[in-house]
């Protein structure tokens, strides 16, 4: 009888050490899928953008406002969470086709971006990062994670935008300049401006922001002019606040003086990146203004089931969050993604000057 209770266990073990291979082999093919898909078109270049909503670390840090994201704080923030957290950002990169750069809002540290980057199965993927730590109080930045066989990145840098003068500090806008996979330059430009809480006060500074944005903007682009300058970000603004209507230029249009496009503006109107007191609308924006050839194939906000829930007051669906107040919801964030494909046809550049078309929109690409 032991004999037989013996054979039977080692039955058990081999047969669940071969269901976890199976699975395992089965998960990181589905995971690898998309890279064949991508590769029919080595040509396009793909930016997203999300803000991943509270991407926090378990550990206090001394210096910050992140006492509510440990274990023993408010929200008891622990280390099953987080990697639930980091497991679900993989899954929704992956459905995204594993794009060539993410740039990432509300991202505390270095630690949680190598986690996402090494920790899950994103490592079999060569996805690298760039983070510089800002004065933002609560400890939050921007980041940027891209494919180092699709994107070389030759500089970076934060720019400053607080006022310590007004005891004012936020995160910093990170700028990131590089080579695709084709050679062809491109300059990124992460933001995340102040939230509405601050109210007048908080509006003056995303004034300002959006200014400093638009002359780094102008900047790369007389740097770098055959470059795609792409400005990505959070901006807690509406196209019709004094911020992107005023600071950027664009009044009630969707290029600016300078030839800046306001690419959200082609997003459907029923749809938003965000959800306020039961209302979509779009304050996570993309800003192009880019040398010859460049061609917009597609701006898409995605909406992914396991992004959204339902609101449960017959508003219909709204991102399903993190932690909504103190309860834990399990969900990602409460902005949506978007996901921008560009391509480069330096063929075009060469024999035209004119503008390129693009859905009615006039000027340069």
């Amino acid at each position: 009888m032991n004999v037989i209770c013996r054979d039977m266990a080692c039955h058990v073990r081999k047969h669940r050490t071969s269901l976890l291979r199976t699975r395992h082999a089965v998960s990181l093919l589905l995971m690898l899928m998309p890279l064949s898909v991508q590769s029919q078109d080595s040509a396009l270049f793909t930016a997203a953008w999300w803000n991943v909503e509270n991407l926090f670390d378990t550990r206090d840090d001394p210096h910050t406002n992140d006492d509510e994201f440990t274990p023993r704080g408010e929200l008891h923030w622990t280390q099953r969470k987080l990697w639930a957290k980091l497991e679900g950002i993989h899954k929704t990169l992956t459905m995204m086709e594993l794009p060539d750069v993410v740039g990432l809002a509300e991202v505390e540290n270095k630690y949680v971006l190598r986690s996402l980057c090494q920790g899950t199965p994103l490592a079999q993927v060569p996805y690298r990062y760039v983070h510089y730590d800002s004065p933002d109080r609560r400890g939050i930045d921007v980041a940027l994670i891209y494919r180092s066989d699709r994107f070389t990145v030759t500089a970076s840098r934060p720019v400053h935008v607080s006022d310590s003068a007004e005891d004012f500090f936020t995160r910093d806008i990170l700028v990131v300049e590089g080579v695709t996979a084709t050679g062809d330059s491109v300059c990124l430009v992460l933001n995340h401006w102040p939230s509405k809480r601050g109210g007048d006060e908080a509006e003056a500074h995303r004034l300002e922001i959006a200014r400093t944005l638009r002359r780094l903007m102008n900047e790369l682009h007389a740097q770098h002019p055959d470059a795609a300058v792409v400005a990505m970000g959070d901006m807690n603004s509406t196209v019709a606040e004094a911020a992107i209507a005023d600071g950027m230029g664009f009044g009630a249009d969707t290029v600016n003086p300078e030839g800046i496009r306001l690419l959200t503006q082609r997003l459907p109107r029923d749809w938003g990146s965000h959800k306020f007191q039961g209302l979509w609308d779009y304050i996570d924006h993309v800003f192009l203004l880019a040398g010859e050839g460049w061609e917009v194939k597609k701006l898409k906000l995605l909406k992914y089931d396991h992004l959204l829930t339902e609101e449960g007051n017959g508003s219909g669906l709204r991102p399903k969050r993190t932690n909504r107040g103190q309860f834990y919801e399990g969900g990602l964030s409460d902005h949506l993604p978007l996901l921008l494909r560009l391509k480069h046809n330096p063929l075009a550049a060469e024999k035209t000057r004119s503008p390129l078309p693009f859905d009615g929109f006039k000027g340069r690409l």
